[in-house]
């Protein structure tokens, strides 16, 4: 689909057991990078209409709860079938309300497909029980522990890989047995509601849901007693705010929040050109806005200006443009006030003295006045300024000296977040020692960011990076609960009569 047929003519609507619903009300998404123009229309949940995708879950549940793990993952096979037919109109179109440049859309929608095949790997292990002998003279009973799914689950995706992250969470949440709504971003839900509905209609109604909308109508996702667990990813803010509504309910939660990830360079880093494109994809992958992108790095003051030219030498060569324009390496910010915020904290460094370096030109004609920001390099900053103490979720980069290990492990921990972090090194013990000292869920040696994830290990931040564990057995039994049922042992009890 060209991106100037496509016009308004991009128009989803809510998916409730198992039958598309518009509404009257809608969502307007514009293309951030072409000021004034309209990607498509997606429908506005009403708040009877959420009630009613819970609702239709609810219905849904034991049915889907009731087949065996291999039974799921048969139908779920079935459901992701032929989900690359309309790859490239998906792509088309979240790069237009997204911003990203066309190539990460299409690979975001791939990631979806590879997570939800993965889930399935695990259809054997979902039901494992275990059974604790009983201990003659102190404990009469045998019992089997097992794993049973909690219900209805409600997924929330944010705007900047909302596909890919869909599948880090949805396909283990239905694999152990849980019915699901999902709520695509208010900004950005077009290619992700499309992509969804396809899946759910090749499962049974009201297994899998899909509810776009204000998010001032959505608190049924969260605090209707029928929903039994909330996935959200997203802001630190942004989580908090559920954390807090799902209190009300004892809703329970795992939130994948955002990240202020440290890339620790030792005095025998490896800076060769490999290495050095893997850097600055890790940092200027989707203009900077993936919680995993890397947003401090630290480098012995040995190899501070080899780095920092390794850096400059590819920052010149970024054309920023739109996204589905070809030769486009850099696409604009998604929305208007994040870049206002990146616009502040750059200009906040300048003001305090700091080596900002900008690179790039700015687009003009029907792109003037988008959300572009040039990307820049900050060099040794004060430690206090906001674009090292907060998460930039841009294209700038603060670049830090250290002078040895124990400094740079402590600059590294010494933040609010602890999504993940990275080792570059020669040294495999240096990189194990270091690495096992950084405060964070995730840690690549010699690499860092979402292109190098292991799709297969469990995935999660600590501090304020959120709690709970996606992707693996670990990010299923996120949407399980135990159950453990005890039988008298006749022996043993006797043996304790004695």
């Amino acid at each position: 689909m060209g991106e100037t047929a496509m016009g308004t003519s991009v128009r989803t609507g809510l998916y409730i057991g198992g039958e598309e619903r518009f509404t009257d009300d809608v969502l307007t998404i514009p293309d951030p990078g072409r000021p004034g123009a309209v990607v498509g229309e997606a429908a506005a949940a009403s708040v009877s209409d959420v009630k009613d995708a819970v609702a239709a879950a609810k219905a849904a549940f034991p049915a889907w709860a009731a087949l065996t793990a291999q039974e799921r993952a048969a139908k779920m096979a079935e459901a992701i079938a032929g989900i690359a037919d309309d790859r490239d109109e998906d792509a088309a179109i979240l790069s237009q309300e997204n911003g990203k440049i066309r190539m990460e859309a299409w690979i975001d929608a791939l990631v979806f497909e590879i997570r939800w095949n993965l889930a399935l790997m695990l259809a054997d292990e979902v039901d494992a029980s275990k059974t604790l002998p009983p201990i003659p003279g102190a404990i009469p009973v045998s019992t089997e522990v097992r794993y049973q799914p909690l219900g209805v689950v409600t997924v929330i995706v944010p705007f900047n890989w909302p596909i890919a992250i869909l599948g880090a969470a949805l396909p283990h949440a239905l694999l152990a047995g849980n019915t699901a709504i999902v709520k695509p971003p208010p900004s950005a839900p077009l290619a992700t509601t499309r992509v969804v509905q396809r899946v759910a209609e090749k499962l049974p109604p009201g297994v899998l849901n899909v509810v776009t909308g204000r998010d001032h109508d959505m608190a049924d996702l969260i605090q209707n007693p029928d929903v039994a667990k909330v996935c959200f990813t997203g802001s630190v803010n942004g989580g908090k705010r559920i954390m807090e509504m799902a209190s009300k309910t004892l809703t329970r939660v795992t939130l994948e929040l955002g990240g202020n990830d440290a890339a620790v360079f030792l005095d025998d880093a490896i800076l060769d050109d490999a290495h050095l494109d893997r850097l600055y994809a890790a940092i200027y992958d989707t203009t900077g806005q993936i919680c995993m992108n890397a947003k401090r790095v630290f480098v012995h003051r040995s190899r501070l200006d080899e780095l920092v030219s390794g850096l400059a030498a590819r920052l010149e060569k970024a054309k920023l443009g739109h996204g589905l324009d070809e030769g486009t390496t850099m696409g604009p910010l998604h929305q208007p006030a994040q870049k206002a915020f990146v616009d502040e904290i750059i200009q906040e460094a300048k003001d305090a003295g700091a080596d900002v370096r900008e690179y790039g030109e700015l687009p003009g004609g029907d792109l003037a006045g988008g959300n572009w920001v040039r990307p820049a390099i900050v060099v040794d900053p004060e430690l206090d300024l906001r674009v090292v103490t907060q998460e930039q979720f841009g294209p700038v980069i603060p670049v830090i000296p250290f002078d040895d290990e124990d400094e740079a492990v402590r600059l590294a921990n010494d933040t609010w977040g602890g999504l993940c972090g990275s080792v570059w090194t020669g040294s495999p013990e240096a990189a194990q020692r270091v690495g096992s000292q950084l405060e964070c869920g995730y840690v690549w040696v010699n690499d860092h960011g979402a292109t190098r994830l292991d799709l297969r290990a469990p995935f999660g931040g600590m501090k304020q990076s959120g709690f709970g564990r996606e992707q693996g057995i670990e990010g299923v039994r996120a949407f399980q609960d135990t159950r453990s049922i005890a039988t008298l042992d006749p022996e043993a009890l006797a043996s304790m009569a004695h």
